[in-house]
């Protein structure tokens, strides 16, 4: 058995590939075990940024989640705004912070 076969995707991430009124997702499930696998490092590498961050600014978490989110779908993306989304929205599971609505 491959390693790929092995990983959990939680559904709330394969749910970012299910277009609107369809129960199935629109790639691979390669596809989205890679996506998962860059958006779960990322969130896993914004946790101390973001607790330095907070300390620095002196912000709340809700401020500090705001500002990663909107660096995440600025001009220079490599997320799509749903993947930017669930990063955040895992950046406060991993740091035990509320995550404030997110714009669209």
């Amino acid at each position: 058995m491959s390693d790929t076969n092995q990983v959990l995707i939680p559904a709330a991430f394969v749910a970012l590939y299910v277009p609107a009124g369809r129960s199935r997702p629109s790639e691979t499930r390669d596809h989205i075990a890679a996506r998962h696998e860059i958006c779960e490092d990322m969130a896993c590498m914004l946790v101390e940024p973001a607790q330095t961050k907070r300390w620095e600014l002196g912000i709340t978490e809700s401020d500090v989640l705001d500002r990663m989110h909107r660096a995440l779908v600025g001009d220079a993306a490599v997320l799509s705004r749903a993947e930017a989304g669930w990063v955040v929205h895992r950046l406060a599971e991993l740091l035990d912070w509320d995550c404030p609505p997110l714009p669209d």
